[in-house]
């Protein structure tokens, strides 16, 4: 006896390969509260320690770049004490980290600001690590910095509109497991300090590169971009309350504690 196979294709042709999904990771900051459970970790390690770490936005600051008015997550000068040197980190969720992939975001200040403020964007290719050391200078394992908004404090390169920032991964080669980081790092701040209001973060994107996830690779190098919005959301909703305003409030505004009352 003898056995015979035929073998033939439907559809005249190979089946295309398709391609990976790999949709980016948005944070719109509509609940602060509810960072911690969408795998975000904050750690103040200001010194002095304030009042404040990361709260939900103020819209009598200002309003939002994108949604509801108070839906960003702001920072203030109450995160350290009367004078001190603030280091307030906000991490993301663990990401997959690969040259190309890119990061984008939009921070401001109050209008007419004269207290100089800073946000770093720092990178970790440790993994899940939320290492940030403890003291005011340290950094534990986000070592790289991707992008500096006012490194030198002065009172005019910090935005006072929305304005959207790129980093861009570089020097990470092959897929690596990390972290992003903002860093609100400024010297000679606080209420009495020379330095230091209020600032905002909002509308958040991570676009990974499509591919495996692989190990930890050194240092990427910076590749930032900015470009400018005209403003806030025109969508309303009613202020807070005046502690809560007062305690979450620009500098220049609490020292006019009326304006919340």
């Amino acid at each position: 006896w003898s056995l015979s196979l035929t073998t033939g294709s439907c559809g005249g042709g190979p089946t295309p390969t398709p391609t990976p999904a790999c949709p980016p990771l948005t944070q719109g900051f509509d609940n602060v509260t509810a960072l911690p459970g969408a795998g975000w970790f904050t750690q103040n390690n200001s010194s002095p320690v304030g009042s404040n770490s990361w709260f939900q936005g103020n819209d009598v600051v200002f309003a939002s770049q994108s949604g509801a008015p108070t839906s960003y997550i702001g920072a203030n000068y109450n995160s350290t004490g009367s004078v001190g040197t603030i280091s307030n980190w906000l991490l993301t969720p663990t990401l997959t980290l690969q040259n190309g992939a890119t990061m984008t975001f939009w921070s401001r200040i109050p209008s007419g600001t004269v207290y100089p403020d800073r946000l770093q964007v720092r990178m970790s290719t440790s993994g899940t690590s939320t290492n940030v050391g403890t003291a005011a200078t340290d950094v534990g394992d986000f070592t790289t910095v991707l992008l500096e908004i006012n490194p030198n404090l002065t009172t005019s390169a910090y935005p006072q509109v929305w304005t959207q920032f790129t980093a861009t991964i570089s020097g990470v080669p092959t897929p690596t497991t990390g972290r992003l980081a903002f860093r609100y790092f400024v010297t000679n701040g606080g209420l009495n300090g020379a330095n230091s209001n209020f600032i905002g973060i909002d509308t958040f994107q991570y676009n990974p590169i499509c591919g495996p996830t692989g190990t930890p690779t050194p240092t990427p190098s910076p590749t930032p971009t900015a470009s400018s919005s005209n403003g806030p959301a025109a969508a309303r909703m009613s202020s807070k309350g005046c502690a809560q305003a007062a305690t979450n409030a620009s500098k220049v505004r609490r020292r006019s504690r009326d304006a919340y009352c």
